[in-house]
This record gives structure tokens, C-alpha cells and sequence, in this order.
């Protein structure tokens, strides 16, 4: 019995006397290595081109520090000063506000903190480069309130004193404020701008309901186009893919130029359809810088994305279910929509999420022929990023942006399921 025990509790080891159980461990940890090793790499370039920019983008849309860094004086000064104070700080702040200026003046870094004062309030980037150039002359003055004053009498403004302190701190709301075309009042509360000042919201507003358009374009275009492929011979359907993917082959700017040729008033369209008779010289069609234009181009831009995945789900539905269904007594309208549409879901479900994310974020085509009234929210990210250098507004907006997109892959999910999701 007590050998029988012993045969049992005996420990299996491989050729080189190393327990079986050690030996496996090792192994497998040496196949997790190779995994890992194989795809960090990948990760690498997700995390450099994808994580850490958006990181970047989130602390850029609540980021304050320049006012820290800039009157580092001052804001201590005004820790003490109430924003619904109605009278202006006292003399020590003013002293430390000089010398913050001459800093700053010596430094040519105070314009920033103007600039950026100049996004709540118009006027402060013209006071504080005013403020700049006089404040290299001014020697130890017995009142450093009034000599402020005498340089400007915005300085002896309360509510410059009050936008001062409201933007003292190192997060501020204000960017997202802006995005939602609200603002901030002198006495610290919300409220939204007029309806002659609102922007963002539009903005907003015109970007989901064009690329819901456009995304809905492409399904009516694409799903006959994805049902020829899959029922022609292979060798013909090999052909008519390539005729779908020719656009790939050929410069965004070119197709984007192309289709202004093809728009605008004295275009070939509106030419074509006044030598037909079907309209007169005088009433050309305005199908460009506008939205029109901007939902035809973009249509024909992205019906590719659409009809390859459709196309891919379509491939694996048996044409005998179709047939078994007509057999049984069926009609043609009913086979279809009973069998055939619930099986081609996922494709549409796949290319109209990838079909209204690229709508979403698209600014190149929207601004060649979408004028003022067919540009998008993307358009205006890029303008503060090139333009304006407002950059913690367009990181608000973009990643206002970016949770759209999150909350339509969520409703996607909960529709339809991710995990029926195919691409090809």
C-alpha cells in the first residue's frame, strides 16, 4: 500500500530531470514572450500615434497654466480677492502685476496670456501688448495702481480684474464652455450667447445630420451595387471590384476637383442640363458651396466603404435559402425582406459605422466645395489648429467629437453587436 502511494506522489520529470510541471510553465511563458515581443511593435505605434495624442487633446481642452506661469504674482496676490468684489485689488497687486509685465515684457511671452485672456473677453491681447511696450519705462512709481491706470484704463476696470481671476486657475472650463457656445459671466455663472453668436452648436447639429445623409446615400447606392457583385460570375464580379476600388486609385484633391468641375453653375452638369432644354440659362443649379455639394462629394468618396462590407456579408449568404423561401410560396418582396435583408445586417451595420465616422471627421472635401454653409466641425478644428491657435478650443471640440463617436460605436453595439461586425 505505502509503495502504491509512494509510485503515485512520484514527480514526472522531462528528459533533462526537470519536473513535466515546470517544464510546461516555462514554455508556455517563453510562447507569451514571443507574443508579446511580436506585437509591441504594433502597440508602439498605437500608443505614439493614437493614445498619446488624444491624451494630449484631452489635457489641452482643460488646460489653464498660462496664467500661473505668466502672472505667478499676481494670482497669488489675488487669492485673497473676491470675483464679486466691486472694488479693484489693492496696491500690492498692482506692484506685483508690474513686475509680472516687465518679466514677461523681457521674456516677449506675456502676448500668450493676452492672447488667451482674448478668447473670453475682446480687447485684452490689444491691452496687454500696450501694456508691454509702455511698461519697459516705467521706474518705481509711488502709486503703482495709478501708473497701471495711466497706461490703460482698462486696468482700472473691475471686470478686467474679474476675467483675471476667474482664468487664474490651472483647469478651466472655458473651452468647453465655448464649444457649447456658452460662456462665463463676470460673476462666475453660465449662460448661453445669443442665437446671432452661436456657432458650435450648428456646427454640431449640420455635421450629425450631413453624415447620417451621406451615410444613408451610400446604403441605397451601395446595396444594389454589393448584391450585383455577389451574384455575377466571379470572374466578372473580380472586374466590377476593381471599377469600385478605382477611386482609391486616384488623388482625394484630384476627385474633390473634379466633382467642383462637375458642380459648379457653368459646370457640366448645369450644362448639360440646359442644352437638354430642362433648364433655362438663368436658373443654373447651385450645387456647390453649399450642402448639396458636400453630400454628393462625399457620397462618391465613401460608397466604396460601404459596398465592401455589404459585399463581403452578401458573398456568404447561400442562394438556395433565397429559393427555398420562393419555393414555399413566397414572393420576391417578401423572400427578400424576410431572408435576405436580416442576413445582410452586419455589412450594414459595419459600413454604415465606418461610412458615418470618416463623414464625421472629414474637412478636406466639406471645405473645397462646401462654402460656408456645407463646411463641418472638422473644418473648424482646423482652423483653430492652423489658423486661430486656439488650440485649447479645438481640442474641446475634438473631443466633443471623439464622444460622439464613442456613444455611436455604443448604440452600434447594443444594436447590433460589434461582434457581428464585418469588414471583409
Amino acid at each position: 500500500m505505502a509503495t502504491a502511494e509512494a509510485e503515485n506522489n512520484e514527480v514526472i520529470t522531462t528528459a533533462d530531470g526537470v519536473p513535466l510541471k515546470e517544464s510546461l510553465k516555462k514554455a508556455l511563458w517563453q510562447r507569451k514572450k514571443t507574443a508579446l515581443l511580436l506585437v509591441a511593435p504594433l502597440f508602439l505605434f498605437v500608443l505614439i500615434t493614437f493614445l498619446i495624442p488624444i491624451f494630449d487633446m484631452l489635457i489641452r481642452s482643460v488646460d489653464n497654466s498660462i496664467a500661473g506661469e505668466q502672472f505667478p504674482g499676481v494670482v497669488v496676490e489675488l487669492s485673497d480677492w473676491a470675483l464679486d468684489s466691486t472694488e479693484l485689488p489693492d496696491e500690492a497687486t498692482f506692484q506685483a502685476l508690474i513686475q509680472d509685465f516687465k518679466v514677461g515684457a523681457k521674456e516677449k511671452t506675456i502676448s500668450r496670456l493676452g492672447r488667451r485672456l482674448n478668447y473670453e473677453k475682446s480687447g485684452m491681447s490689444g491691452l496687454f501688448r500696450k501694456t508691454a511696450r509702455k511698461i519697459k519705462k516705467l521706474e518705481s512709481p509711488e502709486s503703482a495702481t495709478a501708473a497701471m491706470i495711466a497706461i490703460d484704463k482698462k486696468w482700472g476696470n473691475i471686470e478686467t480684474w474679474r476675467l483675471i481671476k476667474r482664468e487664474s486657475g490651472k483647469y478651466s472650463s472655458s473651452y468647453y464652455l465655448a464649444a457649447f457656445d456658452a460662456k462665463k459671466n463676470s460673476d462666475g455663472s453660465f449662460s448661453m450667447k445669443s442665437e446671432e453668436q452661436q456657432v458650435y452648436l450648428n456646427l454640431f447639429w449640420r455635421t450629425i445630420r450631413l453624415s447620417f445623409t451621406i451615410t444613408f446615400l451610400t446604403i441605397i447606392l451601395g446595396y444594389p451595387i454589393a448584391y450585383l457583385l455577389s451574384t455575377v460570375k466571379t470572374k466578372t464580379s473580380n472586374m466590377l471590384i476593381i471599377l469600385v476600388l478605382l477611386p482609391f486609385w486616384t488623388s482625394l484633391l484630384v476627385r474633390t476637383s473634379s466633382w467642383i468641375a462637375l458642380l459648379q453653375k457653368e459646370g457640366v452638369i448645369n450644362d448639360i442640363l440646359v442644352g437638354l432644354g430642362l433648364l433655362g440659362d438663368d436658373n443654373r443649379l447651385a450645387m456647390i458651396h453649399n450642402e448639396a455639394g458636400t453630400v454628393i462629394a462625399m457620397t462618391h468618396i465613401l460608397l466604396p466603404f460601404m459596398v465592401l462590407p455589404l459585399f463581403s456579408v452578401m458573398k456568404t449568404i447561400p442562394p438556395s435559402w433565397v429559393r427555398a423561401a420562393r419555393s414555399m410560396g413566397a414572393t420576391p418582396f417578401t423572400a427578400f425582406v424576410r431572408i435576405y435583408l436580416p442576413n445582410t445586417v452586419a455589412g450594414i451595420g459595419a459600413g454604415g459605422i465606418l461610412v458615418f465616422i470618416l463623414a464625421i471627421g472629414y474637412y478636406i472635401t466639406p471645405a473645397l466645395v462646401g462654402g460656408t454653409k456645407g463646411t463641418l466641425i472638422s473644418n473648424f478644428i482646423a482652423y483653430h489648429v492652423s489658423t486661430s491657435l486656439n488650440w485649447g478650443l479645438a481640442a474641446a471640440l475634438g473631443t466633443i467629437l471623439l464622444l460622439l463617436v464613442l456613444a455611436l460605436y455604443i448604440l452600434y453595439d447594443k444594436v447590433v453587436g460589434i461582434n457581428n461586425m464585418k469588414l471583409g
